[in-house]
């Protein structure tokens, strides 16, 4: 197998892309989107875990496009919804949901619940996976934190307004893309996998 020197980033969310560009820059690889492959697959996640849903998007992907890809799948996880909305995060309120409908559930489902019981944390599953489909690079990353029961902050996506780091008082709305490229779950994934992709990359 070829070394790694273009990893193909196995998602279709803009705001997401843009975070793995900027966490695997310093690896010196090539990197490129979905959006920028017009024959990329849409992969189904119907996997049971994150891993699984991570595993299935970076080797289907890498099959057919005879590319290294990397896939991962992510999502917040409510103590209080024993566990939900989980691998379901991106689809909470419905298939066509949209970031406002997906926090505006959550906020219905938790209620009046006190700020102690309202604990989280998101999960970030990567996966890397050789232009056959073999998994080779696999990390992942949590980041810990709670429920806000109204929204704070523009930046991030998806639930980043409710998400608050607690030692910060602050949510990741309102921290910026910096400091989340920093401790986020998907931040915390990438670092793992940084060393094992150069190692793939030295690969002769």
């Amino acid at each position: 197998m070829p070394p790694l020197r273009r990893l193909v980033l196995g998602t279709g969310n803009r705001k997401k892309g843009l975070e793995l560009i900027e966490l695997l820059a310093p690896l010196g690889i090539e990197l490129v989107t979905l959006a920028e492959i017009p024959s990329a697959i849409s992969v189904v996640e119907d996997g049971d875990s994150f891993a699984a849903n991570a595993r299935k998007k970076a080797a289907e992907q890498a099959r057919h496009l005879n590319q290294w890809v990397l896939g991962e799948d992510s999502g917040l996880v409510v103590d209080a919804l024993g566990g939900a909305p989980g691998i379901y995060s991106a689809r909470f309120a419905g298939p066509d949901a949209h970031d406002e409908a997906n926090n505006a559930l959550l906020l219905k489902k938790l209620g009046d619940l006190p700020l102690e019981r309202r604990g989280a944390h998101y999960v970030c599953h990567a996966v890397v996976a050789d232009p056959v489909g073999e998994v080779l690079a696999e990390a992942v990353g949590r980041c810990y934190g709670r429920i806000r029961p109204t929204a704070a902050g523009s930046g991030g996506f998806g639930y980043d307004p409710l998400f608050e780091i607690v030692e910060y008082h602050q949510t990741f709305g309102e921290l910026g893309p910096v400091f989340k490229s920093v401790i986020s779950h998907r931040a915390r994934a990438i670092r793992q996998l940084v060393p094992q992709l150069a190692a793939l990359a030295r690969r002769e």
